[in-house]
């Protein structure tokens, strides 16, 4: 099931994608917090099933697709240098900043004000950014409250998939030497285009994930080639700290981001990214 929050005739809805992905079946919860909250996805799955038999879906092309989930509860969480290769491509860029002194995972958070929507822009923040850079990466959404869980569990408490680009301002990153103000600048948050539901996707998932600057590939990889798996970093991060249900986490990015490149191919207004992931969709946003 791809669960979507939309604007429809002015107003904000949560609802369920068709087969064909030309129709949504509307759900009855004020935002995608409380249908997680307040749902199971078999629960889900017959109330999108009864929209659908009486008629009730909405043309796709009648709605203004948003992030799924527009204004999350907490920070996201997020992992840093999870894939080889993008681990060693980011020392070469800073070894100061990104080396790491042991090999174990590298945690951090972002502030989301306000996730930015399929189609939307990416704020160039002129005058503070110099180096915008770019990170497809693959985001599990929690389904219920988790505290102290074994890795073997972990499937037990994920809702869903999704997309987001973690934006980056590598100058501010690098400079602060923390990396909480260089991720989270307002629109720095692209998300979407849909919640993908667990049952949907085998577990631990193995999908193709990619990237594109103006149609040119960037990112090209697999998630089965985190360093630390979604098991061991949710039995990681749930260790004496409950994570609430809802809660979002980023599992990292893929060798190819702008600060990989020699020289560094930064993002410029204008520049159009598209972030993909295999069984979710493609995430398209623009530098403004």
């Amino acid at each position: 099931m791809k669960l979507i929050t939309y604007r429809f005739r002015g107003a904000e809805h949560v609802g369920a994608l068709t087969g064909d992905g030309a129709h949504v079946a509307p759900l009855p919860f004020q935002d995608m917090n409380q249908l997680i909250a307040a749902s199971s996805l078999p629960h889900l799955r017959t109330m999108a099933a009864q929209a659908e038999e009486a008629g009730a879906v909405i043309p796709t092309a009648q709605i203004t697709l948003l992030a799924p989930i527009p204004c999350p509860r907490q920070d996201i969480l997020c992992l840093g240098m999870n894939y080889k290769a993008h681990e060693a491509e980011a020392a070469r860029y800073d070894a100061d900043a990104f080396t790491k002194e042991k090999p174990v995972a590298v945690y951090f958070s972002k502030r989301v004000n306000e996730a930015v929507a399929p189609g939307g822009d990416i704020p160039r923040h002129a005058g503070l950014v110099e180096k915008l850079d770019y990170e497809v990466e693959l985001a599990v959404i929690l389904g219920k409250d988790a505290r102290d869980v074994p890795a073997e569990k972990a499937a037990e408490y994920i809702f869903g998939y999704t997309i987001v680009n973690d934006v980056s301002a590598r100058d501010l990153q690098t400079g602060h030497k923390q990396w909480y103000f260089g991720k989270s600048l307002d629109g720095f948050t692209p998300m979407g285009p849909c919640i993908v539901t667990a049952d949907e996707i085998a577990f631990p998932p193995a999908l193709d994930i990619s990237s594109t600057v103006n149609g040119e590939v960037r990112q090209s990889s697999n998630t089965s080639l985190f360093l630390t798996d979604i098991p061991t970093l949710l039995a990681e991060l749930s260790a004496g700290m409950t994570l609430l249900r809802g809660t979002i986490i980023a599992t990292g990015t893929p060798a190819g981001v702008g600060m990989g490149f020699d020289p560094p191919r930064f993002l410029e207004t204008g520049d159009t990214v598209s972030c993909t992931i295999e069984g979710i969709g493609t995430l398209t946003n623009t530098v403004r």
